[in-house]
């Protein structure tokens, strides 16, 4: 069991720290809005990720080219869509505009960042290649096993998730100024991961 725990450990880690959407999301959320707000964001994946482990395990022994592609599409254009969000909150961070925190922010948060997940071709990969098998080789050995890697692997991503926040909340706070780069920051890596989302999932519909 400590083995499985182990190795959820040691995946949810670089899940956590490599840079991606999800992390671009928590960067523009966490600046808007203060870590405090934010936090709740960072169990999003405890949402979207349920879902996708039962499609890939019970439901698709492979998953499909197109519908990636479709899945990634989708997700191109939700990440704009965020993206925008971002830009609005550049705009009047520029303008020296205090922003406006959402009452609501951690609960729509956690949804939009649930639904970036399962708009995002990275974790049914993760689940069907990685995960998935181990999954499964730890429950037919004994089921403590598989939730010793489910706890170690969320455990860490969590964390690593919350631990983001609080940096950027913490680096955020510094001055106007850098909030104010901290946020174009975002918007362009939201922008550029849409592009590169839906550039991706069109070209792979006529491979």
């Amino acid at each position: 069991m400590i083995a499985y725990f182990i190795q959820g450990f040691a995946l949810g880690f670089p899940n956590a720290a490599v840079p991606g959407p999800f992390q671009a999301y928590l960067l523009s959320q966490t600046l808007k809005n203060g870590w405090k707000r934010s936090l709740p964001i960072a169990l999003a994946p405890l949402i979207s990720d349920g879902p996708i482990i039962v499609l890939v395990l019970l439901v698709l022994s492979r998953i499909p080219k197109q519908a990636l592609a479709l899945i990634q599409i989708a997700g191109g254009f939700f990440i704009l869509y965020l993206a925008y969000g971002a830009f609005k909150a550049f705009r009047t961070a520029a303008a020296d505009q205090p922003a406006v925190p959402d009452k609501n922010t951690g609960r729509q948060g956690i949804i939009k960042g649930a639904l970036l997940n399962m708009l995002n071709p990275a974790p049914y990969l993760f689940w069907s290649m990685v995960g998935g098998p181990l999954l499964v080789k730890g429950w037919h050995a004994a089921p403590d096993n598989s939730v010793a890697f489910l706890v170690g692997f969320y455990g860490t991503l969590i964390t690593g998730f919350a631990a983001l926040i609080l940096l950027f909340g913490t680096v955020g706070r510094i001055n106007a100024k850098l909030n104010r780069v901290l946020t174009g920051i975002s918007t362009i890596a939201l922008l550029l991961f849409g592009i590169w989302q839906l550039y991706y999932g069109i070209s792979r519909l006529f491979v």
